[in-house]
C-alpha cells in the first residue's frame, strides 16, 4: 500500500479558497447584487456536506443517547427573550473609528493589532518570516500590518498576558487597553472611541400591526426550555432527559470578515440535558471516564498562559476542574463527535470560559475549539445553565415548569404555621389586611418563631411600608403543625452542548485540505467517506453503447446499498476526472474499462493512496459497500482485492 505524505505542501489558505469557491461549496449570498456580509449560499458539495454532518449528529447524540427530537420556531415574541436575559445582555462590545465612523468589534481589533506587533517583534528577532498575503486577502481579512520593531521584552510577555486572558475583560477595560497601547483602526490609522454594547438579535414584529413586537432568534434553547412540560410527560415524568433540535439561528455580527467563521445566519444543533440538581452523575460517565483530552481552565488562563493540559475527563471530574459527570460526559462526546467527521485531534482542545465571559445564564462553560488559519475558533460550547431558563420563566408565566418525583421515604418535618382570623383582621386593619398578611406569609422560621413569642406575652408591632401594626392573639395564631411529604418537587438543572455547523464544516474542510506531492497544484479534500458529499465516483472508460447497462448496473446497486454515488461520463482523461472529484473529497472510484465489458471486471481506487484494486464487479461492490459504512479500513480492501497492475485483461 502506498505511503502519503500530506504535509510535504505547507498549508496555503489561498489555494483551499480558491478550491472552495471553484467548486461552489459555498459563496457569498446575493453576490450579484454586491453581497452581503456574514451571508453565505451553500452549493451542492457544502449542502451534502453539512446534510451528512448533521446526519452523523443525529446518529451519534440522538439515537445514541435515546434523545427527544424537537423542531421549534424562529420567530419569538420579544417577551421570551425579555425574561430570558438575551434583550438586556446578549451583546458584543464594539468600538467607531472617530472619523470615518467604520464599526468595530473590540475584542477583534485588540487581538488583531497586538497579534501584528508580536508577529512584527518575533521577525525582527529572526524568529519567524511573515507570510505573504495578495493584496485581496488582505483586504478581505482587514487585518493589522505587520511592522517589523523589536519589543522590550517586558512588553512582549504583557502583550501575551492580554491575548491568553482576552475573552475576561470587560467593556471599559478594553477601552483602556486601546488607550494604554495606542490601538487604533488599522485601515485608517485613526483613533477609535470607547466601547459600546450592541444587541446581536434581529429585531422584527409579528402581524400586521405591528403591536407584537419579536426577534429572530439567537439560539434555538428557548424552544426547548418553553416545551418543557410536554418533553417531561412524553418522558413518563422521568429525569435526567435530553431533548435536541437542529435549526436556523441569526445574530446581527457587528463585522462579519472570517467566512462562515462569523456568520449572521448560521445552522445549529443544540442539547438541552435536564438533570436532577442534586444528582449530577451520568449513567454512562465510566464508560468514558478514561477518555484524554485537551484541557485549558480558566486559571491558566488567568496566569497569562494558554498551556494546555492532557487529561482523562475521570481526574478532570475528580478534580472538580470539570465541575459534574454529566458535563464531562458531554465533553467526551463532543470530542469523539468532532473526530469521527475527520478533524484533527491535534488541533482540539476545551478551554474553559473565565469568569467574564461566562453567558448570563451559565455557571459553568467549555469550549470545544478548533485550530485553523485564523487561530483557535469556538465550534461547540458547553454549559451548565442551572436551572436559570426555566426558573425565569416560570416565574414571568406562573406556568410551574418543575418535576415531580415519588418520594421512596416520606420526609416528616415541622414548622410554625401563621393562621389569621380573617374576619377580625379585615374588621380592624381594611385595605391594609392584605399587606400584613404578605409580611407574615413571607417570614422564615426563626422569624416566626419570634413572633410567636412576643403573641405569648400579649402583643407583637410589625412595620411594613411605613406603616405599623399591632397583633393580638386574637387576630393571629402561630402553631407547630407536622407535615408529610411524599413528593419532591424541584426545578431541573441543565446542561447545553451547542453546535455551530458552519464552523465545524469550515474547520473541517481546512484539516482535510492538502496538495499532491509530485504536483502543488492538485488539491486534494480526504474527507471521511461518513461525511464525504459523493461516496463513490463511477468512471466508465469510453462513451461506447456498451458501457451503457454496466453503468446502469453499477449505479443501481450502490443506490440500493444505500450508497450515493456519481457518474462522470466527460470526455476528459481518466486522471482529470479523478483528480477534480478528489478536489470534492470523493473518497473511492471505481473504472469500467473493456474487461469489464468482457469479464465483468471492475477497478477500485481509493482516493489519498491513488492505489487501485480489482475484482469481480459484485465483489468490488461489495468491498466499496463495507468501506463507505466504516465496517472496513483500505488495508483490509487490500486483503480481499488482488491490487490492479494497469493492464486491461482483454483478448
Amino acid at each position: 500500500m502506498s505511503v502519503v505524505n500530506r504535509s510535504v505542501h505547507p498549508f496555503d489558505k489561498s489555494r483551499l479558497d480558491a478550491l472552495l469557491n471553484r467548486r461552489f461549496f459555498y459563496a457569498p449570498a446575493f453576490e450579484i447584487y454586491g453581497g452581503v456580509a456574514g451571508l453565505y449560499d451553500y452549493g451542492p458539495p457544502g449542502s451534502s456536506l453539512q446534510a451528512n454532518i448533521m446526519a452523523e449528529w443525529r446518529k451519534h447524540f440522538i439515537i445514541e443517547d435515546h434523545m427527544l427530537e424537537l423542531d421549534t420556531t424562529i420567530m419569538t415574541p420579544a417577551p421570551v427573550f425579555e425574561t430570558s436575559g438575551h434583550v438586556a445582555r446578549f451583546a458584543d462590545w464594539m468600538v467607531k473609528d472617530t472619523k470615518t465612523g467604520d464599526v468595530l468589534r473590540a475584542d477583534h481589533l485588540v487581538k488583531s493589532v497586538l497579534e501584528a506587533r508580536l508577529a512584527g517583534d518575533r521577525e525582527a528577532r529572526g524568529l519567524a518570516a511573515q507570510p505573504k498575503d495578495d493584496e485581496k486577502d488582505k483586504k478581505r481579512k482587514k487585518k493589522a500590518k505587520t511592522v517589523v520593531v523589536q519589543l522590550a521584552d517586558e512588553l512582549v510577555k504583557e502583550f501575551e498576558s492580554i491575548l491568553a486572558q482576552l475573552d475576561n475583560y470587560s467593556g471599559p477595560e478594553i477601552g483602556e487597553l486601546c488607550r494604554r497601547y495606542e490601538i487604533r483602526n488599522p485601515d485608517t490609522d485613526n483613533e477609535v472611541g470607547e466601547p459600546q454594547q450592541f444587541n446581536l438579535m434581529f429585531a422584527s414584529s409579528i402581524g400586521p400591526t405591528g403591536q407584537h413586537p419579536g426577534y429572530l432568534r439567537p439560539e434555538t434553547a428557548q424552544g426547548h426550555f418553553l416545551n418543557f412540560s410536554r418533553l417531561l410527560e412524553f418522558n413518563n415524568g422521568r429525569v435526567p432527559f435530553a431533548s435536541a433540535q437542529i435549526g436556523r439561528s441569526f445574530r446581527n455580527e457587528i463585522s462579519p470578515r472570517a467566512g462562515l467563521l462569523r456568520v449572521r445566519e448560521f445552522t445549529m444543533g443544540e442539547i438541552e440535558h435536564f438533570v436532577d440538581p442534586e444528582d449530577k452523575s451520568h449513567e454512562k460517565f465510566r464508560e468514558v471516564r478514561d477518555t484524554v483530552l485537551s484541557l485549558l481552565d480558566r486559571h491558566v488562563q488567568v496566569s497569562g498562559s494558554t498551556q494546555v493540559t492532557q487529561m482523562t475527563i475521570g481526574e478532570a471530574v475528580d478534580k472538580g476542574i470539570v465541575a459534574n459527570e454529566t458535563l464531562g460526559y458531554f465533553l467526551v462526546r463532543i470530542h469523539l463527535f468532532l473526530i469521527k467527521i475527520g478533524i484533527n485531534p491535534k488541533r482540539l482542545r476545551f478551554r474553559q470560559h473565565m469568569a467574564n465571559e461566562m453567558a448570563h445564564y451559565a455557571t459553568d462553560c467549555w469550549d470545544a475549539e478548533i485550530e485553523n488559519a485564523t487561530g483557535w475558533t469556538e465550534c461547540v460550547g458547553c454549559a451548565d445553565r442551572a436551572a436559570y431558563d426555566l426558573s425565569v420563566h416560570s416565574a414571568r408565566t406562573g406556568q410551574p415548569l418543575v418535576v415531580r418525583q415519588a418520594l421512596k421515604e416520606p420526609i416528616v418535618t415541622e414548622r410554625e404555621v401563621p393562621e389569621f382570623n380573617k374576619k377580625v383582621v379585615g374588621k380592624t386593619y381594611g385595605r391594609d389586611a392584605g399587606l400584613l398578611q404578605k409580611v407574615v406569609g413571607e417570614m422564615d422560621e426563626s422569624q416566626l418563631t419570634k413572633l410567636k413569642g412576643q403573641l405569648a406575652q400579649g402583643q407583637a408591632t410589625i412595620s411594613a411600608e411605613g406603616k405599623e401594626f399591632t397583633i393580638t392573639p386574637d387576630l393571629l395564631a402561630i402553631e407547630r403543625k407536622t407535615f408529610k411529604q411524599s413528593i419532591r418537587e424541584f426545578t431541573p438543572n441543565v446542561i447545553e452542548p451547542s453546535f455551530g455547523f458552519g464552523r465545524i464544516l469550515y474547520t473541517l474542510l481546512e484539516h482535510s485540505f492538502w496538495c499532491r506531492e509530485q504536483d502543488i497544484e492538485r488539491g486534494v479534500l480526504s474527507l471521511p467517506p461518513v461525511v464525504a458529499p459523493t461516496k463513490v465516483l463511477i468512471v466508465p472508460l469510453s462513451a461506447k453503447e456498451e458501457f451503457s447497462p454496466l453503468v446502469q448496473e453499477v449505479s443501481t446497486k450502490l443506490r440500493k446499498a444505500g450508497i450515493f454515488s456519481r457518474v462522470d461520463d466527460s470526455n476528459t482523461s481518466i486522471g482529470k476526472r479523478y483528480a477534480r472529484n478528489d478536489e470534492l473529497g470523493t473518497p473511492f472510484g471505481v473504472t469500467l474499462d473493456f474487461a469489464s465489458v468482457q469479464n465483468r471486471t471492475m477497478t477500485l481506487r481509493e482516493r489519498d493512496t491513488t492505489d487501485q484494486l480489482i475484482g469481480p464487479m459484485d465483489d468490488v461492490i461489495t468491498v466499496v459497500t463495507d468501506l463507505v459504512q466504516g465496517t472496513i479500513d483500505w488495508p483490509a480492501a487490500c486483503k480481499r482485492l488482488p491490487a490492479y497492475d494497469g493492464v486491461q485483461a482483454v483478448d
